[in-house]
C-alpha cells in the first residue's frame, strides 16, 4: 500500500497488524487494542523517500526500493539484506549512458532513485530498475540479492529516461515452456525517440543473456513497441503518458494512465489542456502491438466529476459483491481512486472518490468499438497519434472476446468514458493508495490517504 511522500519519508508501516478498528462476532465495531503499536523501520539514510514495495507471497519477505538502497526485510520489518545501487557519477542527458560512450556533459555524484520492483518468481530473482544511466535494471537474487546481471550495453537496455519514481510500471507474463516477457510502461519526459511509451521485453532464463530486456519482436518496419510521435509534443509541449497502474487478466495485459488533451470548452473557440484518465490494453501475444486500445475511465457522484487517477488495484469481487453488481464471485474488480476535477495532475484537489469498475464491462466496451470500427464506423480517434480524421477500415471478419487487432485499425481509441461506480467519497484528506481482497465472500478495501490515515 503506497501513502503519501510524506508518509513514506524513510517509515514503512505494515498495515495489516493494526486496523483502525476490528469487527466483534455480533457485528459491533470494537476500538483498538492499546497495546499493539505499529512496527516501523527507518532507513540508513535521510536523503529520499521509499520508492517501491513488493511482498514474497510465499515467504512474506518485504523488498523496499529506496534512494541507493534495495532493502530484503523479513515480515516483522527487521532487515535481513542490504544491497547499494548509487549514488555513482552520472548525466541524465548523456544517451547512450557514458558507461557504453564518452559523454561530453559534466558528470556529477548522482543519486539512484529506485523506479520499479518486480519479483520474478519463476527464475528467483529481483528485478530493480532505477534512475542511473537512462533507465539500468540490476536483476538480483531473492535469498540475498546478490547481482545476477545487470544488462547495460544496448540500447533495449535502457528502459526509461524518467529520473522520477512513480514513472515506470512492469507487468510480467509468465509462461511455463518459454521465456518470460515483460510490459514494460514509461513517461518518456520529451524523449520518444529514445524510449517507447509502452513495449515487451524478452526475460530470459539467464539473467546475463544477451537477449535480456530485447523486444520480444523487432524488425526494420514492425517492433513490440508504441512510440509517441514526435511531432505530437508541437501540439502539447509537456505531453507525455504517466502509468498509474499495470496488471493481466486473461488473455490482456492493462495499463491504467493519465494522460494530457487539448480539448474545447463549451461555449469556447479556444482550447485548454486538461487530463484525461484510460485503461490500456494489449493482448499478451501480440508481438506487433496491433491490439492498443485505450478508453477513458471516470467517475461521478451527485454531479461532481472525479477525473484524475491517483491509485488502482486489481482484486475478484466475492459473492457478495458479485450478487449486488450481477457478477460471478470471480470476476475481476478494479478499485480505483480519483480525485475531483481534470485540470490539476501535479497539485490534485482533495476530493476524492473510490469507485469500482467490472473489467468485462471495460472488455465488452473495447470489443463494441472494435467491431463498430471493422464495420468502417467513425474514426481511429487517438488524440496523442494525430489520427482524429484517419477513418476506420471495414473488414469482413468476426470480432469476439479474444480478438487482438490487425495491422489496420489501430491503435484505436474508445471516445465514450466508461463511468465506474462509486462507493465512497473523501472531501478533506485525499485518497491516494487502494488495496483490496475478499474475506469470508467480503469484498474490503483499505485506502490510504493524503495525510496518512489508513481506512478500512
Amino acid at each position: 500500500l503506497i501513502m503519501s511522500p510524506a508518509m513514506w519519508k524513510w517509515t514503512c508501516l505494515v498495515s495489516h497488524l493494526l486496523l483502525s478498528t476490528t469487527v466483534s462476532p455480533l457485528g459491533r465495531q470494537q476500538p483498538p487494542h492499546p497495546k499493539r503499536p505499529f512496527i516501523t523501520f527507518t532507513g540508513e539514510q535521510a536523503e529520499g523517500n521509499f520508492n517501491h514495495l513488493v511482498v514474497d507471497e510465499r515467504t512474506g519477505h518485504i523488498y523496499l526500493g529506496a534512494v541507493n538502497r534495495i532493502y530484503k526485510l523479513s515480515s516483522d520489518l527487521k532487515v535481513l539484506v542490504t544491497h547499494e545501487t548509487g549514488p555513482d557519477d552520472d548525466n541524465p542527458k548523456c544517451y547512450p549512458p557514458r558507461i557504453v560512450q564518452t559523454c561530453n556533459e559534466p558528470l556529477t555524484p548522482t543519486n539512484n532513485v529506485n523506479k520499479m520492483l518486480l519479483i520474478d518468481y519463476k527464475e528467483n530473482r529481483l528485478i530493480a530498475c532505477g534512475s542511473l544511466y537512462q533507465g539500468i535494471c540490476k536483476l538480483l537474487r531473492l535469498d540475498d540479492l546478490f547481482k545476477l546481471g545487470e544488462p547495460f550495453h544496448k540500447k533495449e537496455h535502457y528502459l526509461s529516461g524518467v529520473n522520477e519514481s512513480g514513472s515506470v510500471f512492469g507487468v510480467i507474463v509468465s509462461y511455463s515452456n518459454m521465456d518470460d516477457k515483460l510490459f514494460i510502461a514509461t513517461a518518456v519526459d520529451g524523449k520518444p525517440e529514445y524510449f517507447p511509451t509502452i513495449s515487451s521485453r524478452k526475460l530470459t532464463k539467464n539473467s546475463e543473456a544477451d537477449g535480456m530486456f530485447a523486444y520480444v519482436f523487432h524488425d526494420e518496419f514492425v517492433a513490440s513497441m508504441i512510440k509517441i510521435p514526435s511531432d505530437t509534443f508541437t501540439i502539447i509541449p509537456d505531453f507525455d503518458i504517466y502509468y498509474i497502474y499495470g496488471f493481466s487478466s486473461g488473455n490482456f495485459v492493462y495499463f491504467l494512465t493519465l494522460q494530457p488533451e487539448m480539448i474545447s470548452p463549451p461555449g469556447s473557440t479556444t482550447k485548454e489542456q486538461v487530463y484525461t484518465s484510460k485503461l490500456v490494453r494489449l493482448c499478451k501475444e501480440d508481438t506487433a502491438f496491433n491490439s492498443y486500445v485505450e478508453v477513458p475511465i471516470g467517475c461521478e457522484k451527485n454531479g461532481v466529476e472525479y477525473r484524475l487517477l491517483q491509485a488502482a488495484y486489481l482484486s475478484k469481487a466475492g459473492a457478495i459483491l458479485a450478487r449486488s453488481l450481477d457478477v460471478g464471485p470471480e470476476d475481476d474488480i478494479l478499485f480505483t481512486v480519483f480525485s475531483k476535477g481534470q485540470k490539476r495532475k501535479m497539485k490534485s484537489l482533495d476530493e476524492s472518490a473510490l469507485c469500482i469498475f467490472v473489467l468485462k464491462n471495460i472488455n465488452d466496451r473495447i470489443k463494441d468499438r472494435l467491431q463498430s470500427c471493422y464495420r468502417g464506423e467513425g474514426t481511429l480517434d487517438l488524440a496523442w497519434l494525430k489520427v482524429k480524421d484517419i477513418p476506420c477500415s471495414s473488414a469482413l471478419l468476426t470480432i469476439d472476446d479474444n480478438f487482438c487487432g490487425l495491422d489496420m485499425n489501430a491503435p484505436l481509441g474508445v471516445s465514450s468514458m466508461v463511468r465506474g461506480l462509486p462507493i465512497f467519497t473523501e472531501d478533506g484528506d485525499r485518497m491516494t493508495s487502494v488495496i483490496a481482497y475478499v474475506y469470508k465472500n467480503h469484498s474490503l478495501a483499505f485506502v490510504g490517504t493524503k495525510s496518512g490515515k489508513l481506512k478500512k
